[in-house]
């Protein structure tokens, strides 16, 4: 699909078992709308799956609460038998109402459930990294997180889970986690724009742990700026390219699950991995974060003040 295959290099998970290329894929756009349901179209989702792994994706984002189910079956119909080096990372934690709401889903059983489930639907006998999702739908919360990882925890001894991540956490609840297991990723909100989380980033480098940012184009409010433009402009690329590029910029532990159901989108995606921006650019890109950390959130009202503003209609959560 695209020419180059290092996508932005690779970044080897704790343990050294697991080495994933930066840029990734995120599956959960390839449900219905609202991630409800089957796509509008299941043969462009699974070109786009199989467009991503041919152009050298190794590492792909799900969870079976996607659609729910839905994400995973259309992985294992694209993809089954999986590429040797192909790394399918899930989630548990939630689950879908019957009214299509989010729900936490963090009990025993339903933690159990919940890998069994992608377990089936994905076609494995075990699954490469299971996260565990907990805190609001943007924010970490300050709960303890011992109860429900102690489940992984044992499903990892029974060998049903190789690798233990975290999703939506604070420093310290990573902090609990580690006194019980290896932690070998964290995925939070940060992007351009949403910056709360630079220290705890740096921190995750120095310990060797991957940095996987959801919403990195900006989620419900895509990311737009006048800085995003003009380096866009000077790159001869999009913005929600250069938004791409600068966090593949920002620090070598991180690494992108852009989601997309859309073929020139996702080449669009993969191609930020071959952008460099200079450092005077990065500065000023930086400096967008840091003006709206100085007004007021993203999905606030700076949103609608012009800083950040609607952008491409795909560039919804991860």
């Amino acid at each position: 699909m695209i020419e180059q295959k290092d996508l932005a290099g690779s970044f080897t998970l704790p343990g050294n078992s697991v080495t994933l290329n930066r840029m990734g894929y995120g599956a959960m756009q390839l449900a219905g709308p609202g991630v409800w349901g089957p796509p509008r179209d299941v043969n462009t989702a699974i070109a786009v799956l199989r467009g991503a792994v041919e152009s050298g994706v190794n590492h792909i984002d799900t969870s079976d609460y996607y659609g729910p189910h839905v994400t995973n079956q259309l992985i294992k119909q694209a993809l089954h038998p999986y590429a040797k080096d192909l790394v399918i990372v899930t989630k548990v934690g939630a689950r879908r109402g019957p009214d299509k709401s989010w729900l936490h889903a963090l009990s025993r059983q339903e933690l159990v459930d919940a890998v069994h489930d992608n377990l089936r639907n994905l076609g494995l006998d075990h699954l490469d990294v299971v996260n565990l999702r907990v805190g609001g739908i943007s924010e970490p919360g300050q709960e303890s997180i011992e109860e429900p990882l102690t489940v992984l925890v044992k499903l990892k001894r029974e060998g049903l889970i190789r690798h233990v991540g975290l999703s939506n956490v604070s420093p310290q609840q990573l902090a609990e986690a580690q006194a019980m297991t290896e932690i070998v990723c964290v995925q939070n909100f940060y992007n351009v724009a949403r910056r709360n989380d630079d220290a705890f980033i740096d921190d995750l480098a120095a310990q060797g742990i991957a940095y996987v940012p959801f919403f990195p184009l900006g989620g419900f409010t895509p990311l737009q700026s006048s800085a995003l433009d003009a380096a866009a402009a000077s790159l001869k690329a999009i913005p929600m390219q250069v938004a791409l590029a600068w966090l593949l910029q920002r620090s070598p532990n991180i690494l992108l699950i852009p989601g997309t159901s859309s073929l020139t989108h996702l080449r669009e995606n993969l191609q930020s991995s071959l952008l460099q921006i200079s450092p005077e650019v990065m500065a000023d890109l930086d400096a967008v974060g840091t003006r709206l950390t100085n007004s007021t959130s993203i999905g606030d009202s700076a949103v609608h003040r012009g800083t950040v503003a609607p952008a491409r209609k795909d560039a919804l959560p991860k």
